[in-house]
C-alpha cells in the first residue's frame, strides 16, 4: 500500500521551497531596511541587527537544545526566522541604544513562544512577527513611544524638519491632522513624519510588494482588499469625509502589514474564497479598531484574524465542479423524508 506523506503549510504545488519563499520575502525587504536606515540612522540599524540576531539565536539555541546536529540545523534553516526577526525590527521605532533588551526579548518571544513552542516553520497559530511586536507594545509601551525620532528629511509641504507628535496618523484619528500641516505626499514619502523603521517610506514597501507579486509568492488582490477597505470605511466612519482616505491609507503601518503579514502562509486562509472574506474583515477591524482607540492598531487588527482563520478554513470552501451545493443537498433531503411519509401514510390506509 502506497505511503501519503502531508507536509506542514504552505502546501505548493510549484517547485518551490520554504527555504526559496523566504529568501524572496528577505529580498522584497530590502527596499524598505535600506530607506529605514537611510531615514534613521544608527539606532534603526542596531534595532535591526538586534532583532534578527535575537530570532534566528533562538531556533539555533532552541534546537541545539532537542541535541539537533549544528550541521543539520544549518542544512535545514529555512530563512523563516530571519524574515521574522527582520519584519518585527522593521515595525519597531528606531530605539534607543540603551533600550537594547526590547528587540531582543521581542525575537525571543516572536520565535520561541510563538513559532517553535508550537513546533516550529508552518505550526504556529499566529504570524510570529506580529505576535512580537505586539509583546513590545504591551510590554514595554512607555519604551517603544519614547522611541520616535523623526527621519533625516524634512516635511516637503510644511519645510518643518521635525513633525511635533508621536505618528501624523494620531493626530488624523484624533481628528487634527490637516492642522498639523502633514501632506500626503509627505505621508508616501516618509519625509518629516516619525514611525516605525520600515513603515515611513511607502514607495518600498510598494517596490516589495510588486516584487513578491512577480515572484508569484502573494497574489497582488489580496493586499489591495484590506487596504481598499480601511480606507473606504475609515471614511465612512468620519461622516463620508474622503479627504481621510489617503491618509488613513498611507498613515501608519497598513501598508508594511497588508503586503508582508497579512499575506503570510501559515496564518491566512487556505483557499481564496475564505480568502476575500479574510482581508475584507481585515480591513474593517483594522478601520474600527483605530476610529475606537485613536492610536495605530494593525498589528492587533492582523494578530485577533490570525485566531478565525481556523473557523474560516472550516466553513468557507471552494465547491468542486459538478458538486451538488449545500442548501440543494438539504432540501433534496427534506424533500425524500416527505415523500417517504407520504408514501407510507398511503400504504397504510
Amino acid at each position: 500500500m502506497e505511503t501519503v506523506i502531508i507536509s506542514d503549510t504552505p502546501h505548493l504545488r510549484k517547485k518551490r521551497t520554504t527555504k526559496g519563499i523566504m529568501l524572496d520575502v528577505l529580498i522584497a525587504l530590502i527596499p524598505a531596511t535600506v530607506a529605514g536606515l537611510v531615514y534613521f540612522g544608527g539606532r534603526a540599524a542596531v534595532t535591526l541587527i538586534l532583532s534578527v540576531f535575537s530570532s534566528v539565536a533562538t531556533e539555533f539555541v532552541w534546537l541545539l537544545c532537542k541535541k539537533t546536529d549544528f550541521k543539520t540545523i544549518l542544512k535545514q534553516f529555512d530563512y523563516t526566522s530571519a524574515v521574522t526577526g527582520l519584519l518585527l525590527g522593521l515595525t519597531m521605532p528606531p530605539l534607543e541604544y540603551s533600550l537594547w533588551y526590547i528587540p531582543v526579548l521581542s525575537g525571543i518571544f516572536a520565535v520561541g513562544a510563538v513559532k517553535m513552542l508550537f513546533g516550529g516553520t508552518g505550526k504556529n497559530i499566529v504570524n510570529p512577527a506580529i505576535a512580537g511586536r505586539v509583546f513590545a507594545f504591551i510590554a514595554f509601551s512607555g519604551s517603544m513611544v519614547s522611541g520616535w525620532i523623526s527621519p533625516a528629511f524634512g516635511s516637503l509641504s510644511s519645510g518643518n524638519e521635525v513633525y511635533a507628535g508621536a505618528t501624523p496618523l494620531t493626530d488624523l484619528l484624533g481628528g487634527g491632522l490637516q492642522a498639523v500641516g502633514v501632506s500626503n505626499l509627505d505621508l508616501f514619502l516618509g519625509t518629516g513624519v516619525p514611525g516605525c523603521i520600515g513603515e515611513t517610506c511607502k514607495i518600498a514597501l510598494i517596490a516589495g510588494g510588486i516584487y513578491l507579486v512577480a515572484r508569484k509568492v502573494i497574489k497582488f488582490q489580496y493586499p489591495l482588499i484590506y487596504i481598499a477597505v480601511t480606507g473606504l470605511v475609515s471614511v465612512f466612519m468620519s461622516g463620508t469625509d474622503w479627504n481621510v482616505f489617503l491618509p488613513s491609507v498611507l498613515g501608519g503601518g497598513l501598508i508594511l502589514g497588508a503586503v508582508f503579514m497579512a499575506t503570510d502562509y501559515v496564518t491566512s486562509p487556505n483557499n481564496k474564497p475564505a480568502s476575500y472574506v479574510y482581508f475584507v474583515l481585515l480591513g474593517v477591524v483594522t478601520a474600527l479598531l483605530r476610529y475606537g482607540t485613536k492610536i495605530e492598531v494593525v498589528s492587533f487588527a492582523i494578530l485577533l484574524m490570525n485566531l478565525i482563520v481556523p473557523l474560516l478554513n472550516a466553513y468557507i470552501r471552494p465547491r468542486p465542479f459538478g458538486a451538488t451545493p449545500v442548501i440543494k443537498m438539504i432540501k433534496d433531503k427534506i424533500e425524500a423524508k416527505k415523500a417517504s411519509a407520504v408514501k407510507k401514510e398511503a400504504d397504510g390506509k
